[in-house]
């Protein structure tokens, strides 16, 4: 009899063991060792893509970027903002790569870095959206080219 009771007790404890395995969680599949494929190419233009400059200083225009910035290619003498002028030393100063990746972001992302000396937030940042890949391509050209 006592085998029997310890018998049904280790029969007890083995079911018991295998019922707190099973949970609701469905079927559990194993991790792969490695990733195949490729992660999607970001939606900025892709690095060396050649904006044109002089639509870039029709972008610049229309957009209304001179009513904030100081720019002497485009003539304009905003003050609300960074002096554009000056945007190949701030661009160092950031330390967020190459002066057309700073100056896309700066546009696309207005708070990503701040020139020191200015507020956040006080340039909208719905020219990223606005502009279609092309005028910003364009945009960066004309902003970049003397730099």
């Amino acid at each position: 009899m006592r085998r029997a009771l310890i018998a049904t007790g280790l029969l007890a404890v083995v079911l018991g063991a295998l019922a707190a395995g099973c949970g609701s969680q469905g079927t559990v599949a194993p991790l792969p060792n490695t990733v195949e494929g490729t992660l999607p190419k970001a939606t900025t233009p892709p690095p060396g893509a050649k904006g044109n400059p002089a639509a870039g200083k029709s972008v610049f225009a229309s957009a209304g970027c001179g009513g904030c910035h100081t720019y002497q290619p485009a003539a304009s003498t905003g003050t609300v903002g960074p002096k554009l002028d000056n945007l190949g030393a701030d661009a160092k100063k950031a330390n967020q790569g190459s002066l057309q990746d700073y100056t896309l972001t700066s546009i696309k992302d207005p708070n990503a870095y701040v020139v020191p000396g200015f507020a956040k937030g006080v340039m909208p940042d719905t020219y990223g959206t606005s502009l279609n890949a092309t005028q910003l391509a364009d945009l960066v050209a004309f902003l970049t080219q003397k730099s």
